[in-house]
């Protein structure tokens, strides 16, 4: 767990929600377009199949029926800037159940249509403070559902990158969402004032120990657009190659981020 704590940005609920749906819809209306021989297709994901990656895309959002059908904490002790350093403890179990959904659901349309309406009565049913038990700690419904933008947007990108061509569309606000919680993640887990990092248009954050700058150019500045910082907090683009192909521009002795990313796996 990173060393310091820095408080949450405010997440619009209303909006959140429909970026949830928006960024669900847009997979649901692609994954319709798919042949066998495409969902057959390997992913970077291990050993997941085009078919397994669907089916986790479904596991990330009945995450919330899950914890919201486990007893409710007395409060929140975890915020969502806790949650990206918690993803990978859970790695080998989400393994096996993504396997299962996959066998159990042949039909993915059917599926993910059944995860849309489980979603919507849930969000319907239950307020936006209540508190659910999540593998980050006790996180209110609103933050969660932010945790779902990066979910969805980080496997909207593998299921484009598995697949030639598909080209599945992403939600401004789902996209807004995800880069935002991700920069900010990655200020708490390196704290101080000596770099910028700006990734036009969502998210400008001052991170890594070292001289405050106060006013001008800082002397230290990372600039990225929001889809390579999501693959590169999330471990699918490494911090030398994409510096090599020029989508990270980097001046200054602490503008190196390679030893810092990625923030979840």
């Amino acid at each position: 767990m990173p060393p310091a704590k820095k408080r949450s940005r405010a997440y619009d609920p209303v909006r959140t929600r429909t970026a949830v749906f928006s960024q669900l819809g847009h997979v649901r209306e692609a994954v319709r377009t798919l042949t066998p021989g495409q969902l057959a297709l390997p992913t970077r994901l291990g050993e997941w199949t085009v078919r397994e990656l669907v089916a986790h895309i479904g596991m990330a959002v009945t995450a919330v029926g899950r914890s919201l059908d486990l007893p409710e904490p007395a409060k929140p002790d975890a915020t969502v800037l806790d949650w990206p350093f918690a993803t990978s403890a859970s790695a080998p179990a989400i393994d096996a159940f993504t396997r299962r959904l996959a066998a159990e659901h042949p039909d993915l349309d059917a599926y993910l249509a059944g995860v849309e309406e489980a979603l919507a009565g849930q969000l319907d049913a239950h307020p936006g403070s209540r508190v659910l038990e999540t593998n980050a700690g006790a996180l209110s419904l609103a933050d969660y559902l932010v945790t779902r933008t990066v979910e969805l947007v980080v496997h909207t990108d593998d299921l484009n990158a598995a697949v030639p061509g598909l080209d599945i569309p992403y939600d401004r606000q789902a996209l807004a969402a995800a880069t935002r919680l991700l920069a900010d993640a990655l200020a708490v887990k390196a704290p101080g004032g000596s770099t910028e990092v700006r990734i036009p248009p969502y998210a400008v954050v001052q991170c890594v120990e070292g001289p405050r700058h106060t006013r001008g150019t800082p002397p230290n500045v990372v600039e990225t657009d929001p889809l390579t910082w999501v693959r590169l907090a999330s471990g699918r683009l490494t911090w030398k190659r994409a510096v090599e192909d020029a989508k990270v521009a980097a001046s200054g002795e602490r503008a190196d981020l390679a030893e810092l990313l990625p923030l979840m796996s």
